[in-house]
């Protein structure tokens, strides 16, 4: 199995207005072939302290099993127990199906502030590959990997100053 680059988005929502936007767009970018949803994490804490939970993912079981299996190996190999125990830790992680607001799993939980929520997405960039293989092919290695803020964009003269001003304040460089 090929696996594009994998990024962890840690998102916050001060005054969720959920209207499926989110999802619709990363379903949209799904069926294009761009991105695959890996784990989606998403906790809501309402006034009183309440706590809902959604999570997700765009694999099937199958490909949660394989995904595991190779995460877990190539984390197994970094932390020094070995890839065929980091495979076996990567596939039940991959498999469990824990409830974590009732087990507290999510130590994050008790920061976030009644009336918000907040999301953890983990994307593999299927879009990516091949631009990855043909960097390679040309003897090539990705030496920093960072977004740019719409407000440094201003700085080149790239986006007008009112423009970057409003992206900023739209995303918060949550993207």
């Amino acid at each position: 199995m090929t696996i594009g680059p994998v990024q962890m988005l840690v998102l916050g929502f001060d005054h969720p207005n959920f209207q499926g936007r989110l999802r619709g767009e990363l379903e949209r970018l799904r069926d294009d072939d761009m991105i695959r949803v890996i784990d989606f994490l998403g906790v809501y804490k309402a006034v009183g302290g309440e706590v809902s939970v959604l999570k997700e993912s765009q694999l099937d079981d199958a490909e949660r099993i394989e995904f595991g299996a190779v995460v877990g190996a190539l984390v197994g190999i970094g932390a020094g127990i070995g890839a065929e125990a980091g495979a076996e830790i990567g596939v039940e992680v991959m498999t469990e199906e824990d409830d974590i607001a009732d087990e507290g799993a999510w130590d994050v939980v008790a920061d976030i502030p009644e009336g918000s929520a907040a999301a953890l997405v983990l994307i593999e960039h299927r879009w990516a590959i091949p631009l990855r293989e043909a960097l390679a092919d040309a003897g090539g290695v990705r030496l920093a990997s960072e977004f740019v803020s719409p407000l440094d964009l201003v700085e080149v003269g790239l986006v007008a100053a009112q423009e970057a001003e409003a992206l900023a304040a739209r995303s918060q460089d949550a993207v």
